[in-house]
């Protein structure tokens, strides 16, 4: 097997693992318990919380657990319209935001709240005068992701923050695919609020965290125990938050030696891809992306039948989102960054990691390249084009 879709989700790291096990066979007190059996575990989570902080270069205090990105996304918005709606009920964000953001921003706007969606360029770039033009008197957040999941494309969030700061607005960024796989500093980029997820860094599924700026006063997300400084209440999952906080750490320890593997690995794709199938396009910015992402249309195929071929190959890749697997419509991303349908029907994400090799890559040119021509032989719509453009 060939496995191309890191983006979806990433291989649990020996280390992270190994790491995990004693808290569910030896240490399984639960953290809340006054006993000293329940120390190990009440050690584990405030280890990894300052673990995760230093490399966001904030107190291990603003960082709170989760069950997932997704729920840290929930928190922020409807956290923040929650506290903020006397001030306020506009939001902005993006197009081209994951669903766990663009569904909790429709559900707020069924609450009343109104949400301008930014548009974004032919590379997924946001315009920075566009958005300071969307800012309002009642504008209470601004909530745009880092980098985006299907198309690589890193927005230029540290303009963001500062017009956000500049304006006295909230700023929260889903950074799910970037935290872990490039820089960040929230002082830096002026950023109050961060979504990230573990199993998108070789860590544990089913853990995430929010990070919420010292005195940013949003409320509690979910209610009933003391846990998480009262401010999210259940168990913590001790094992999974001990098993992010060692996932945070390789992932910075690597973050070098990672990044200059996957851009070998991805620009070798991409110009293969290229420069030997022909009518492909790469989609997202061309050098401001995630470094391991490669997103390519082809006309006159449909990105489904290539998944199912690629599969039958061994290949594991997506035309997306792994949370919009199953949907006959195309990319809402694609879409925002001005392909017509039937191209974006026809899109391909692949995503490395440091352990793929230049051998697989050369397989997957290879695969690529025999799949689409396959499919262009069989499609009326490719045998039209070629006699069209033959005369």
């Amino acid at each position: 097997m060939i496995y191309l879709d890191n983006a979806a989700t990433t291989k649990t790291a020996k280390e992270v693992v190994d790491a995990m096990i004693p808290y569910f066979t030896e240490f399984y007190g639960n953290p809340s318990s006054v006993y000293s059996f329940a120390t190990k575990s009440r050690q584990g989570i405030t280890d990894a919380r300052e673990v995760i902080a230093k490399h966001l270069s904030v107190a291990s205090s603003d960082i709170y657990f989760t069950g997932s990105g997704t729920e840290a996304n929930n928190w922020a918005i409807k956290a923040t319209c929650d506290a903020m709606v006397q001030k306020g009920k506009h939001i902005i964000s993006t197009k081209i935001e994951h669903h766990a953001i663009l569904h909790t921003l429709e559900y707020m706007e069924k609450k009343g709240f109104e949400v301008t969606y930014l548009n974004v360029d032919e590379y997924g770039l946001i315009s920075l005068e566009e958005l300071k033009s969307a800012i309002k008197e009642d504008t209470i957040l601004i909530s745009i992701m880092f980098a985006n999941n299907e198309i690589g494309t890193i927005q230029p969030i540290k303009e963001i923050g500062e017009i956000a700061k500049q304006h006295g607005i909230l700023f929260h960024t889903d950074a799910v695919q970037a935290f872990g796989q490039i820089p960040i500093d929230v002082n830096e980029c002026h950023i109050d609020m961060l979504s990230a997820s573990a199993h998108k860094l070789n860590g544990p599924k089913g853990i995430g965290f929010l990070y919420i700026k010292k005195g940013v006063k949003i409320r509690s997300f979910i209610h009933g125990g003391s846990q998480e400084r009262a401010r999210r209440a259940g168990t913590e999952n001790v094992p999974s938050i001990v098993g992010f906080s060692v996932a945070c750490e390789r992932a910075f320890r690597l973050m070098e030696e990672k990044t200059k593997k996957e851009l070998e690995l991805r620009d070798y794709l991409i110009k293969r891809i290229l420069e030997e199938v022909p009518y492909a396009k790469l989609n997202g910015h061309p050098i401001k992306r995630l470094p391991n992402n490669v997103n390519i249309s082809f006309e006159f195929v449909e990105g489904e039948s290539v998944l199912i071929m690629l599969d039958m190959k061994g290949i594991c890749a997506s035309s997306g989102s792994a949370c919009t697997s199953g949907s006959l419509d195309p990319s809402h991303v694609l879409l925002a960054i001005g392909l017509p349908h039937e191209k974006a029907h026809g899109s391909l994400r692949l995503s490395v990691c440091e352990e793929n090799t230049m051998e697989e890559m050369e397989e997957v040119v290879q695969s690529v390249k025999a799949i689409i021509q396959r499919l262009r032989e069989m499609s009326p719509l490719y045998e039209d084009f070629i006699k069209k453009n033959s005369k």
